[in-house]
């Protein structure tokens, strides 16, 4: 993979701002206190919000990295980010779904580059090889930076008939990157039943990992279209920006910010506008269940820390 360290105009999004509220039994009853489960270490050394961060940076200079945290979450936060550089991180006063998160980063990524390209990364999904991931995120970039009306997902092969993802029906063809196909996404299905997502596969759907890639002018535009309301708050922001009041007004603004959902309320409006990347050779799972996570790492010759701390007591 050839960096992209020097492309000056490329930009990430750490998402790291959700609660964990479907794993917080277990998680209480693992380590005997709340954690969110990005910040827990399920397998090796790294937590998942480290893994991510570490990925982001390997494809973007970490001075170009924004971080969106929940301000309730950073004694969790802080320790994991100490010994590494943090770029930006935004304290986010409260959640307000995906599209709230993805927004406020990009905000303070427009107001230092409006012709940025922007790569975003969950921080609570597992991904195995690294690498191959690395290789496709990368990849993603690039078509974002070369297709400027398009926003870029990768999209992941199921093994399962899962209802608790959306998933994406692929459309046609688009275009090509290093062999990969592009597609169009015809159609986005938000958590369907399980009949559902057994037509889903059967169709070819894949999971919306929403690691998504794109052109800041492209998102906010459709941000215009789909959130006015939410988009005034955050122009509002971004005057702000590098001012004594910055914190100020990002309270003021989450007193009365909306809660929109970026996939269900922006990407299902406007599938033409989206484009899609098989995500291949690559173990992807969003670990919302001890179950899943359990099963993903016995997938590939490993067990979970919980596991072995159940064994143990």
């Amino acid at each position: 993979m050839d960096s992209t360290h020097d492309a000056r105009d490329l930009w990430s999004i750490i998402l790291a701002g959700g609660n964990g509220e479907r794993l917080k039994p277990m998680v209480q009853r693992w380590l005997g206190q709340h954690k969110p489960k990005q910040y827990c270490t399920f397998i090796g050394t790294r937590s998942m919000f480290q893994h991510t961060l570490d990925r982001s940076d390997r494809i973007i200079a970490p001075e170009r990295r924004v971080t969106i945290i929940a301000r309730n979450h950073r004694d969790d936060a802080w320790p994991q980010l100490s010994s590494r550089p943090h770029g930006k991180v935004i304290l986010q006063p409260s959640n307000r779904e995906t599209a709230a998160g993805i927004f406020l980063g990009l905000t303070y990524i427009r107001a230092h580059d409006s012709q940025a390209t922007v790569l975003i990364f969950p921080s609570d999904h597992f991904v195995y090889p690294e690498d191959a991931f690395i290789e496709m995120a990368y990849r993603l970039a690039r078509a974002a930076r070369n297709m400027k009306d398009w926003i870029f997902l990768l999209g992941a092969s199921p093994d399962a008939p899962e209802p608790e993802y959306g998933w994406i029906q692929p459309g046609a063809h688009l275009s090509w990157i290093d062999g990969y196909p592009i597609r169009r996404a015809q159609a986005f299905i938000e958590k369907p039943n399980l009949e559902g997502c057994k037509g889903a596969m059967h169709s070819g759907a894949l999971w919306n990992t929403m690691v998504i890639a794109a052109k800041v002018k492209t998102l906010w535009s459709l941000g215009l279209r789909c959130f006015p309301d939410m988009m005034r708050l955050f122009e509002a922001y971004g005057e702000s920006i590098g001012k004594p009041q910055e914190e100020q007004v990002l309270d003021s603004i989450y007193h009365v910010m909306p809660r929109r959902n970026f996939s269900a309320h922006l990407l299902q409006e406007f599938p033409n506008h989206v484009a899609v990347m098989e995500l291949r050779d690559v173990v992807w799972s969003d670990w919302g269940k001890a179950e899943r996570i359990a099963e993903v790492l016995r997938q590939i010759g490993r067990e979970a820390a919980f596991c072995r701390a159940q064994k143990m007591a």
